[in-house]
């Protein structure tokens, strides 16, 4: 993240180019640079986002509650592929 700020620092308030910035900081791809100078520029923070990857975390009242919803979850899942499910 200080890479980052400082990478944007050095272009805005030191009027450095990209090219010199990715230079200066070691920073192999310079349209890297481009990118977060652009986010600063556009308001966007630099933080990285939350990933979106995996299942939903859903909490259940109670073990017959949790089971339901794994059943349906099943089903639904057996009508989506019926070709993987075979008995």
């Amino acid at each position: 993240m200080e890479l980052k700020l400082e990478a944007v620092r050095l272009v805005n308030e030191e009027h450095m180019s990209i090219r010199e910035v990715a230079k200066h900081l070691d920073i192999q791809n310079k349209s890297q640079v481009q990118v977060w100078a652009a986010k600063t520029k556009q308001g966007i923070s630099l933080e990285p986002a939350a990933s979106k990857r995996g299942r939903l975390r859903t909490k259940f009242s109670s073990m017959e509650e949790e089971m339901a919803y794994l059943r349906a979850e099943i089903e639904y899942l057996k009508k989506q592929y019926p070709n993987l499910h075979k008995e």
